[in-house]
């Protein structure tokens, strides 16, 4: 059997992003812990990942239970050992869309807790085991923001917020962890077909129908895939703090 490339925790794995990251992953040669918040939703992805051939588990946890983030990290270690890699990319959207003026302090709350709580303070439990381990094989912490760190969309302001201190939250953890040798990456998806573009679908196919993006199409979930694999096999090595725009051109200023 071919040796292990390393261990990728994917947090969001049953559906869209999260799991086409996860087989992309393991086509790389990853052995994948994938994460969900129930355990019948993770059978498809833990069946593709061996499909592909390769090796998964499935650890259900809330990760925005941060007082669980230890038992979880135990849980996930005990398969195939501790991960290499994670990649932060469980994260929800808002209820309802509306008027800044309108936003309750609940849905920001939620919003803050889910997209940016719990990926800080799971990457900070997990950075601390990594570095208790010696490990040559590339390690990689990356996480999923979207476009919206940096294109403001006020019908959802509280998604952006969260977005954004990803953002920051990449550069911190890529600065404390470059001495080691654990990178730190964020990519930033644009339009992707997924269950949580669906509802807003019709308002993205008129705008691609007028040349929404210099590479004007719908993104998939497996473009996002590919490039997570990328990163988390070392292909960008020399390089940390990094965005990886995986949008069609979105975010290139036009004139």
């Amino acid at each position: 059997m071919t040796a292990s490339k390393g261990v990728a925790l994917v947090t969001g794995a049953a559906r869209g992003i999260g799991q086409a990251i996860a087989f992309a992953l393991s086509e790389r040669g990853f052995d994948i812990v994938a994460n969900d918040l129930a355990e019948d939703t993770l059978g498809e992805t833990v069946a593709g990942v061996e499909a592909r051939g390769g090796r998964a588990a499935a650890v259900v946890a809330d990760i925005a239970d941060v007082d669980g983030h230890d038992a979880f990290l135990d849980a996930v270690a005990a398969p195939f050992g501790v991960p290499t890699s994670l990649v932060n990319n469980a994260g929800i959207s808002v209820k309802v869309r509306g008027d800044i003026l309108d936003v309750t302090p609940e849905s920001f709350d939620r919003l803050i807790t889910v997209n940016l709580r719990a990926p800080f303070f799971l990457t900070q439990a997990l950075a601390k085991r990594m570095l208790a381990v010696a490990d040559e094989r590339a390690r990689s912490i990356i996480t999923v923001s979207s476009a919206n760190a940096f294109m403001a969309s006020p019908d959802r302001a509280e998604y952006c917020i969260s977005k954004t201190g990803l953002s920051m939250m990449t550069k911190l953890y890529a600065l404390r962890l470059a001495e080691a040798g654990i990178g730190a990456y964020e990519i930033r998806p644009g339009v992707i077909r997924t269950d949580m573009t669906r509802v807003a679908a019709p308002r993205y196919d008129a705008l691609f129908e007028n040349g929404f993006t210099p590479q004007n199409r719908w993104g998939e979930p497996a473009d996002v895939g590919r490039a997570a694999a990328m990163l988390a096999a070392g292909d960008l090595a020399f390089s940390t703090g990094e965005v990886v725009h995986v949008d069609g051109g979105l975010h290139i200023a036009r004139l």
